[in-house]
C-alpha cells in the first residue's frame, strides 16, 4: 500500500617476392598461372610492378596481362626467362592463403556490422506505452522498460494476459494518488480490495537489465523482487509500485501520483518508504486527477471507477 502523505514538517530523515627479372615476354608456367588464378580468386588486382594484399603481403615484380586471345602473358623486367617452379609454388600458396584471409575478413566485418546495427536498433527502441481505458476516460503512460526492466516486465506481462481488465480503483486520495491493481477489486465493494495480488507460481520473462532473458516466478502472495536501480522520483504523473513496507512485497498493485510525493522515493534517506517508479503519464493526467477527487467512502470511490482494459503499444 502507498502510505498516506506526511506533513513536510515531520520529515527529517613471404613476402614471397619474385626476384627482379628482365626478359622478353614469355608464356607463364603452369605453376605461375596457378598463382595468378589464386590471386584473382581472392579478389585481388593485378598492377604494374606488384600485387599486394593486407596480410600476408605478396609482391610479384612483373606485369600480368590477359591478352585478347585469352592467353596469360608476362612481360618481365629481368634477364631470367621464367621464375623457378619452387618460387611459383610459394607465390601460389601465399596467394591462396591471402584468398582465404580475405574471405574470413569479409565475413568478420559483415558479422560485426550486423551486430552493431542490431545494437543500435535495440538502444534506439522507444519504451512501450500503456493505454488505460477507464470509465472516466483514457490515460496513456510510458512504461520504463529500459530503466526498470524487471518491474516493467512484470506489469507488461500482467497487462498482456488480461489480468487487470475489469478491476476498479480501490483507494483514491485527493492531492496524493490513485491506487489500483488488486484482483479483489473486481467487486468494488469487497472489503478485501487492496489486499490481493497475482497467483503464486505465475511467471514472466524479463526484457533488459540484470535479469535479461530470465524467468521470474511470483511468490509469497504473487510478489516480485524489489528493483531499486533507477532513481526516478515519485513526481506528479508517475506510476509507482505499491507494497506492504516489507522487502519484496510488491506484486500487481500500483498507484498514480498526482502531486510530488518524493517522501516515497526508495533513495530518499529521510523516509523508510521504498516505492520504485516504473512509468509516467503522457496523456490524460487530468483524468487521473479527477479520479482522486471523486467522492469516496473509506478512500474507495462511492461511484466505482473501473479499468475497462489496459493494452500495451510498442
Amino acid at each position: 500500500l502507498a502510505p498516506r502523505p506526511i506533513p513536510a514538517s515531520t520529515l527529517t530523515l613471404c613476402s614471397a617476392t619474385m626476384p627482379p627479372q628482365r626478359s622478353k615476354p614469355v608464356a607463364l608456367t603452369a605453376c605461375a598461372a596457378a598463382a595468378a588464378v589464386a590471386v584473382a580468386a581472392a579478389g585481388g588486382a593485378f598492377a604494374v610492378g606488384s600485387f599486394s594484399a593486407p596480410h600476408p603481403q605478396i609482391a610479384v615484380d612483373r606485369v600480368l596481362q590477359v591478352g585478347a586471345s585469352g592467353r596469360l602473358q608476362s612481360s618481365a623486367r629481368s634477364s631470367t626467362a621464367v621464375a623457378s617452379a619452387a618460387a611459383c609454388a610459394v607465390v601460389a600458396v601465399a596467394a591462396a592463403t591471402t584468398a582465404a584471409g580475405l574471405r574470413r575478413a569479409k565475413r568478420g566485418h559483415g558479422a560485426a556490422a550486423a551486430a552493431t546495427s542490431q545494437g543500435a536498433r535495440t538502444s534506439l527502441r522507444a519504451n512501450p506505452t500503456a493505454i488505460f481505458e477507464t470509465t472516466m476516460g483514457t490515460v496513456k503512460a510510458e512504461i520504463f522498460l529500459k530503466e526498470m526492466p524487471l518491474t516493467a516486465s512484470n506489469f507488461i506481462d500482467l497487462v498482456e494476459t488480461g489480468y487487470y481488465n475489469g478491476f476498479h480503483f480501490h483507494r483514491v486520495i485527493p492531492n496524493f494518488m490513485a491506487q489500483f491493481g488488486c484482483p479483489f477489486s473486481k467487486d468494488p465493494r469487497s472489503p478485501r480490495a487492496g489486499t490481493g495480488g497475482p497467483k503464486d507460481g505465475t511467471s514472466f520473462k524479463v526484457t533488459g537489465g540484470e535479469y535479461d532473458g530470465k524467468t521470474i516466478t511470483r511468490k509469497n502472495g504473487g510478489n516480485i523482487p524489489d528493483e531499486f536501480v533507477s532513481k526516478i522520483s515519485n513526481s506528479p504523473g508517475t506510476l509507482s509500485m505499491a507494497n506492504t513496507g516489507s522487502p519484496n512485497s510488491g506484486g500487481s498493485q500500483f498507484f498514480l501520483n498526482v502531486v510530488n510525493n518524493d517522501f516515497l522515493d526508495f533513495f530518499n534517506p529521510k523516509t523508510p518508504s521504498k516505492h520504485p517508479v516504473f512509468g509516467k503519464i503522457t496523456e490524460g493526467f487530468e483524468i487521473v486527477k479527477a479520479i482522486t477527487e471523486t467522492r469516496t467512502m473509506n478512500d474507495a470511490p462511492v461511484k466505482p471507477v473501473q479499468m475497462v482494459s489496459i493494452t500495451i503499444q510498442r
